[in-house]
């Protein structure tokens, strides 16, 4: 993997690794590129350019000094896509990384070529929302508290991409984790109702799927992505 370190501001540090067709990766809350996407980055880049880019806050990226933006963070990874190279590629978010995703396909229509969607959600549910709260009381009482995972939280509750769903016209893949207790399973059925034509499968995991089954994400990913046309 080659890490790219950017020193302008409105760039996101990124990982490219790999050749091929364009696959641009989308971390979840407090998570960063190592984090949840090292292993993923390895098995697919002997077939794909794989691009992935750490939020404020993550990695090598310097933390915000305001809040965070959806529309911001989304025009933002496509950006990392474009210094890399790729006019277009499949999208691929994990938990607050799928509301990035989203927004992306939605901004970004012409951009995206699939969609990946893994223990993810478009809103917080009022059930789910108290357990968001939790962790983000678990970071803030810290006795350093980190403000760059604390500004990614604050993004994740007020987030709602439940208006973009309609508009994804890109073939979508909704990887549902039915033993999370983090992003609840039910918010996969809101995404998978929601975007047309979508798809689901169904992993037997819990939020960090990359310890629960790497393989079925894996080969649920790989299944969908060369089963489409072109």
């Amino acid at each position: 993997m080659t890490d790219i370190e950017r020193s302008t501001p409105d760039r996101l540090s990124a990982t490219v690794a790999g050749s091929g067709p364009g696959l641009l990766l989308a971390h979840g809350a407090t998570g960063s590129v190592e984090g949840n996407f090292s292993g993923l980055i390895e098995a697919f880049a002997p077939s794909r350019t794989v691009v992935a880019a750490d939020y404020p806050g993550s990695g090598a990226t310097p933390r915000a000094a305001g809040p965070l933006d959806l529309d911001d963070l989304a025009g933002r990874l496509v950006a990392a896509a474009d210094d890399a190279g790729l006019e277009r590629f499949a999208l691929l978010g994990f938990s607050m990384g799928t509301q990035v995703a989203v927004r992306a396909a939605a901004l970004y229509p012409e951009r995206v070529d699939a969609l990946v969607l893994s223990a993810g959600l478009a809103r917080l549910s009022e059930a789910n929302r108290k357990v968001i709260e939790d962790w983000r009381a678990e970071v803030a009482g810290a006795a350093e508290p980190n403000l760059g995972e604390l500004a990614q939280i604050d993004l994740l509750l007020r987030n709602d991409t439940s208006a973009d769903l309609s508009r994804i016209a890109a073939p979508t893949l909704v990887v549902k984790t039915l033993r999370d207790d983090l992003v609840l399973p039910e918010n996969s059925d809101e995404l998978a109702a929601g975007i047309p034509g979508a798809r689901v499968a169904e992993l037997d995991s819990g939020h960090l799927i990359w310890e629960d089954d790497f393989d079925g994400w894996i080969r649920a990913v790989r299944g969908f992505l060369d089963g489409l046309p072109g």
